[in-house]
């Protein structure tokens, strides 16, 4: 019974246990649920506040949006104003611009029209003045001509002093204002006042050709068969006869070194060198006429109707040509002897079997020629004495100023040279628009040649009688011998008389005199 008692118990006990383990599971599980129901109520709770706080905040964002749309829009319309008011203002300024610009442009054109009309006045005053010193030079030009022509009509009264004091006048007034002091009146002035006109009487026969070794050192041959040598020292020639022989009729002559070759119309050849005096026959040439450099060792002799080859090393005669041609004159061309016929031809030798044959288309005879390498002109002397002249560009002008046979004729640069029978030595200035005739001297003889000294300063005739005349042809060297000769200065009395009370007066001579 006890047992059944004890089991019972257990059996109580044992189900009580488990009730109570089932309630406290139970009660587990509820709390555990309940927990889980405070944990979601408190997160439901914390999402409730963060709704409410986001929506709060939603609310505040709302408004703070509606506030800065609120104040976008019073910007935009503020703007919209702003936007009016500066489009207002630019096209303002634009106007206000395009004033401007108008402004300017007719501040330009008014500027222009000002800089228009003051370099109207500027042309017109320089104009005034141009026009006053060209004035003035040609007042002054035309004086130094007036000075120029009064000096020669007081040398013909033999007042020189006075006559001197006047043509130096004319020359610094017209070289001073660029005047032409190749004016027939201002050259001719310069060259009868400097006095440098002399002639010494030394042949007996018509001197045909002279030449020079040096400046004061040259040497003549005549018709008569004279060879003369002459020095020229303080105006005065020495003179002293090398070779004579009246046989002979020396046409021309040639300086090679310190050797003289002397062609004779006779027929010889006469060399007077260091060793003395040789005489050649020329069997071949008919009537020697000239005599011309070939080369550095050659010579060629001409004649009438032939040319010569004459060797100066071996001094022997080389080959002869007969020409189907008479030569009436020589001359050289082109660094060649240059031959002319009587029926209108030049001809060039450039060896004994190359003549080059050029027609000339000139009327009547020529019996002078020359050339220039710098200027390329050319010019031709004629039998009737008239002259052409031929420029670069191959164009011939007709010349006039002899009388008679042109003899010679020299180029200097743009100075032309012209000697005839007539008398006269006529310079030509080719340069110039109209090319007229300077008489620089005349005498009563046929001039038959003339040549220049070395430094060119001074011109050399060869006459019918015999003489040899000298005659200054440089401005510079005429200049220095009329002041040179200069005794005294103008008086303001003649200064006021011949030059003018308007033109200050000035001095040649003397420490105050202007250079």
């Amino acid at each position: 019974m006890k047992i059944i008692i004890r089991i019972g118990l257990a059996l109580i006990l044992l189900l009580l246990t488990i009730a109570c383990v089932s309630l406290y599971i139970k009660y587990d599980e509820e709390q555990q649920k309940n927990i889980e129901l405070e944990t979601e109520l408190s997160m439901l709770t914390a999402r409730e506040k963060r709704t409410a706080v986001m929506q709060s905040i939603n609310a505040q964002m709302e408004e703070i949006a509606n506030q800065q749309w609120k104040i976008s829009d019073e910007q935009r319309q503020q703007a919209e104003e702003q936007t009016q008011v500066a489009t207002e203002q630019r096209k303002q300024a634009e106007i206000e611009r395009q004033n401007a610009l108008e402004a300017e442009r007719r501040a330009i054109e008014a500027s222009k029209v000002a800089d228009s009309q003051r370099s109207i006045a500027e042309k017109e005053r320089s104009q005034a003045e141009y026009s006053k010193r060209v004035t003035d030079t040609l007042s002054y030009i035309n004086l130094g001509r007036t000075l120029a022509s009064t000096a020669m009509k007081q040398l013909e009264t033999d007042n020189l002093e006075l006559a001197t004091l006047l043509g130096y006048a004319s020359y610094l007034f017209t070289d001073r204002y660029k005047g032409d002091i190749y004016n027939p009146t201002v050259y001719q002035a310069l060259t009868s006042l400097s006095q440098s006109l002399h002639t010494w009487a030394r042949h007996k026969g018509c001197v045909m050709n002279i030449d020079f070794f040096s400046a004061d050192h040259l040497v003549s041959a005549s018709t008569y068969g004279e060879i003369m040598e002459h020095h020229i020292k303080n105006e005065k020639l020495n003179s002293k006869t090398l070779f004579s022989n009246n046989k002979f009729d020396f046409r021309d002559i040639l300086i090679k070194g310190n050797t003289i070759y002397a062609v004779s119309r006779s027929g010889h050849l006469v060399i007077k060198g260091n060793q003395g005096i040789q005489t050649i026959q020329l069997d071949l040439l008919e009537n020697p006429q000239g005599i011309s450099q070939m080369g550095d060792d050659l010579m060629l002799i001409i004649g009438g109707k032939g040319i010569l080859q004459f060797d100066i090393k071996s001094n022997k005669i080389g080959k002869f040509k007969e020409l189907p041609f008479k030569v009436v004159f020589y001359s050289r061309y082109d660094n060649s002897p240059a031959l002319f016929d009587n029926q209108g031809r030049m001809h060039l030798v450039r060896t004994m079997e190359k003549i080059e044959t050029t027609r000339l288309h000139l009327p009547g005879q020529v019996t002078a020629f020359a050339s220039s390498k710098n200027t390329h002109t050319k010019a031709y002397g004629m039998m009737d004495g008239s002259l052409f002249f031929e420029d670069g560009k191959g164009k011939i002008t007709k010349l006039t100023g002899h009388r008679s046979k042109v003899t010679k004729i020299k180029i200097n640069g743009w100075q032309l040279f012209s000697s005839s029978l007539d008398g006269t030595i006529q310079l030509y200035m080719a340069n110039k628009s109209k090319i007229e005739p300077i008489e620089l001297f005349s005498t009563n003889s046929w001039i038959l040649n003339f040549t220049f000294d070395k430094p060119k300063y001074n011109i050399w005739t060869a006459d019918q009688d015999g003489s040899l005349t000298e005659s200054f042809i440089s401005v510079p060297m005429m200049v220095i011998k009329l002041k040179s000769m200069l005794k005294r200065n103008l008086t303001r009395e003649e200064w006021n008389y011949y030059i003018g009370q308007n033109i200050p007066y000035e001095t040649f001579i003397g420490k105050e005199a202007r250079q």
